[in-house]
Order: C-alpha cells, then structure tokens, then sequence
C-alpha cells in the first residue's frame, strides 16, 4: 500500500530559497507555496537582466570564506555544493558553463524566464500548490499559519513544518520589501534593522571629475578597507564608486560608519607593480611625464591630483606612494533600494544550526530573512539554494521516518 499525502509542509515566499525547498520536498507530501506577488521568481528574473550568475565555480574553504559568517552555512554548502546545483539543473534541463572570472551561467541562449519555466514544470510534476497574490498574516506554535488573499478572504492554514523564505529588504518590486520583520518579532524572535549590501559608496567627487569622467571605470585596480583588499574594477558615478572590486568591501565600510563618520578606501592604482619598479620607471624624468611613463589614463590622473597635495604631487617617489595607496574618504552607503542584496533580518541566535527556530522546531527561515553576508558572483544565490536544499532533507527525513 503507497502512502498517503498526510504530511503538509508550506513554504512562505517564492524566491530562490522557498522554490529549492519545495523542489526537493518529497513528492508524497502536500507542499503549498504561499506567494504575494502575482507570480513566483521575479526576483530571480530581475537578477538575471545583467547575465544569469546562477552560482559560482569556488568551492570548499574558498567558497565557505566568501560568507559572513561562515559557520552559518558551511554544512549546507557541503551538502549541496555549486557542483550540485550544475548537476540538479541539467537534470531538469538546464546546461551551464563557467566563465573566465569562475562565474557559472546557464548555457548561452538559456534565458533567464526559461531556467524559471523549468522549476515550475518541476514543481507542477511533483504536485506542489502555489498560491499566488496570497499574503502571510501569521503563524501560532499550533502550527497554524493564517494568510489572505488579493479579495482580504482569510484563510487559515495548518502544517506540520513551515518554511519561510520572504526574502531581505532590496528590490522591493520582486516583492522583498522586509516588511515582515514585526511579525516575527511579535513572536519573541530577535531581529536586526537591514542594511545596504553590494552596493555602491559615496565619494564626494569634484565637478570636474565628474563633468569629464563620470561614467567611466577604473580596471586593473585593487580597492583596501579595512585591511582587506580586493582586485578588480570600479566604476565611477555621480554618487561615488561602484563595482565588481567594491562589492565585497561594503561589509568593511559598514563597520567603520559605525564608529567613524568617514570610512576610508585605499586604490592601489598599480597593484601589479611595486614601489621600487614604479620609482625606477620615473627615474630622470619629469613629473609631468606620469601618464605617459607609468601608463596612467585620464581618469587616474584626475583622481590622484585631487586627492594629492600640490608638493607631493610633484614629488615622484611621494607621488607614486599615493598611486600605491591614495586614501579617499568615503561618506556613506548607497540606499537599500539601490542594494543588490542587504544584511540584517532574523538574528542567528533565534536558530538552530539546521535553520529551525529555537522556539518551535516545526518552524524554519532561510534565505535573505537570516542575517548573514555575501559579496555577488553567484554567491548569494548559492547560499539560498543550499539552504533551501538543506531543509528540504532534513523534512523528508523526518517525516518519512514519522511515516
């Protein structure tokens, strides 16, 4: 005799993480997906108007140092690593290829409404419901959760696990607008403020920068805040700096806004180059010969004269420590809404290390909700489908073994 579909498991949000979970739910329970946009995924098809960067070629302790804080999600990552996550797609379909910068696409021609068209045909096989324009009121440790629809019609719902996965405070079009967060602390869960994360900085430019540059990128750089460093590009705007070399920085920024009113970022203009070779490339020669004996462009130029004294300016070997180490003041961080992702949300010590709450077992939260940390590069996705990978095993091993 089969068994029957007596288990109902309700996963909150539509996103990367709560589509993972439902996907990998045993097919012989009753999973409901509770969405409040008029379809699941958007997010995913706005992240996937600049080239769908799915997850990342990294792996073990590579991969787990990308995350802040690490134990979070080392176990998961393990359990369901890129290399998975390539194999689960092509299961269902979807071909990938690695980039030069170890990035991971679908294979070129996929679209990103295509990747999602498949989890959806996936999800529709394994009988999954989803309850689109339904949005989230509450939930009691009767486990009861009660929601309602686009007509204000309640309805109230009863599980044996919930999984939450509402998404942080960015990108409020897809529906992440992180208004969920005095719900769960009605609930004695302890949450903290979201901030900007992966976003651009503020940089009091000149007008003249601005009027000849603005719009034009820094390459072959490397950007230091805090003592870490990063190479790669920025891109300057109206604002300030943005960038694939200033992304994984803005954690260093965070914390020393929080103590200081400026934090400070170093550009290494040349980091190929020591001091000593640079000086020798100068060696008899006039300072007015710097762009044409160390290869500078325009904007390099522009930059370091702002931000250098007229003496050491004309001074080559003063001149060439600032190209190594030009310290700019930063004034602040863009805003949530300009963010790619954010920090904040459920604090870890409302958790246990499997994503449940501490509280009530039957209850999880995954994804952008928890308060962790990720620079782009298919890192932030990966971390979701993991974690939606993650919980989705231990409620069918769970069950199944109740069963």
């Amino acid at each position: 005799m089969g068994l029957k579909k007596q288990k109902t498991i309700i996963v909150v949000g539509g996103g990367a993480a709560g589509l993972m979970t439902a996907m990998q739910l045993n097919p012989l329970f009753n999973v409901i997906i509770i969405e409040k946009e008029k379809s699941i995924g958007r997010k995913l098809l706005v992240a996937g108007n600049g080239g769908f960067n799915l997850t990342n070629n990294c792996s073990g302790i590579n991969l787990a140092s990308k995350y802040t804080p690490e134990f979070l999600l080392e176990d998961c990552l393990q359990l369901f690593s890129p290399k998975d996550l390539q194999v689960f797609l092509l299961s269902i379909g979807i071909e990938t290829y690695v980039g030069s910068s170890g990035r991971i696409f679908p294979k070129k021609g996929i679209k990103p409404n295509e990747v999602l068209t498949a989890f959806k045909l996936l999800l529709s096989k394994k009988g999954v419901v989803v309850k689109l324009n339904h949005q989230f009121l509450s939930f009691s440790n009767q486990n009861k959760l009660e929601i309602t629809n686009s007509s204000n019609q309640n309805e109230t719902l009863s599980f044996d696990y919930c999984v939450f996965a509402l998404g942080g405070a960015s990108w409020t079009k897809t529906g992440s607008d992180g208004l969920w967060t005095a719900l769960f602390e009605s609930k004695q869960l302890n949450t903290i403020p979201f901030q900007a994360s992966n976003c651009g900085v503020n940089i009091k430019w000149d007008s003249s920068i601005l009027k000849h540059h603005e719009g034009k990128p820094l390459k072959n750089i490397s950007f230091t805040v805090g003592g870490k460093t990063v190479k790669g590009e920025g891109l300057v705007t109206a604002y300030g700096l943005e960038g694939n070399a200033v992304y994984p920085l803005i954690g260093e920024v965070r914390n020393q806004l929080k103590e200081d009113k400026d934090s400070q970022l170093f550009i290494d203009f040349k980091p190929n180059n020591s001091n000593e070779e640079l000086e020798r490339k100068m060696k008899g020669k006039s300072y007015k010969t710097y762009a044409k004996s160390l290869n500078l462009a325009s904007l390099e130029m522009a930059i370091l004269k702002r931000f250098t004294s007229k003496v050491d300016f004309v001074d080559s070997v003063k001149f060439i420590a600032s190209l190594k180490n030009l310290q700019i003041p930063i004034s602040g961080l863009r805003p949530i809404e300009e963010a790619i992702s954010t920090v904040g949300g459920v604090h870890l010590n409302s958790i246990q290390p499997d994503f449940s709450l501490k509280n009530n077992r039957n209850v999880f939260i995954i994804g952008e909700m928890l308060d962790w940390d990720a620079p782009t590069g298919g890192f932030l996705l990966q971390a979701c489908f993991s974690m939606g990978y993650s919980v989705a095993q231990r409620i069918n091993k769970d069950l199944l073994k109740s069963t």
